[in-house]
């Protein structure tokens, strides 16, 4: 593979759509539901493409109908799994149906000139993860930004300040991850990048 298949984005590029990753259980703290819709707001108020992971429940959903109300265009980039099981979010402006979970965050990963982490469970802590750590590699320089509401990420922060205090990750991991308290303040960061 050469510099340019690795590369997915040049720095300063202009934003035009944001791949958000967060949560589909429709048991999360109302907090979170409430920066779910605010962040959908602030997507389609900003003019971007909301892209996200194509499903009608949990935080989702709120961000997808909260994001179509404000008009943005909305893609949705779900694995035929969810489709059959009724969770496939039909009402998006284009919907992508992948074989497989790694084809879904790969397309995510495409899709997006930035992203952004709501709280969400094990596929969204993956998804952080493989951003971070392509992006700690210098293989694009998208930003990624923390939507830590109630201190959901404090655990996580504090867990890759550990490894780089033993020396397993790269200082330089703690400084492109960024977090924000509020949407507002995430769209300040991505404003800014």
């Amino acid at each position: 593979m050469s510099d340019t298949d690795t590369t997915i984005s040049a720095p300063g590029a202009t934003i035009r759509a944001v791949t958000v990753f967060c949560g589909s259980s429709d048991k999360s703290a109302l907090e979170f539901a409430a920066a779910a819709a605010d962040l959908g707001r602030a997507i389609g108020a900003a003019g971007w493409t909301l892209v996200y992971g194509g499903n009608r429940i949990g935080l989702m959903g709120i961000l997808a109908d909260s994001a179509r109300a404000a008009g943005a265009r909305v893609v949705g980039i779900t694995p035929q799994y969810f489709l059959d099981h009724g969770h496939g979010d039909n009402q998006c402006d284009e919907l992508i149906v992948s074989t497989t979970m790694r084809d879904r965050k790969e397309m995510l990963e495409q899709r997006g000139d930035a992203f952004i982490a709501l709280p969400g469970g094990l596929g969204t802590l993956d998804e952080i993860f493989d951003i971070l750590a392509t992006r700690t590699l210098g293989w694009h320089e998208k930003p990624l930004i923390l939507l830590n509401i109630n201190g959901f990420y404090e655990p996580l922060l504090a867990m890759i300040q550990h490894g780089i205090d033993h020396h397993f990750i790269k200082p330089r991991a703690r400084t492109i991850l960024h977090a924000a308290n509020t949407v507002d303040a995430a769209m300040r960061l991505l404003a800014r990048s």
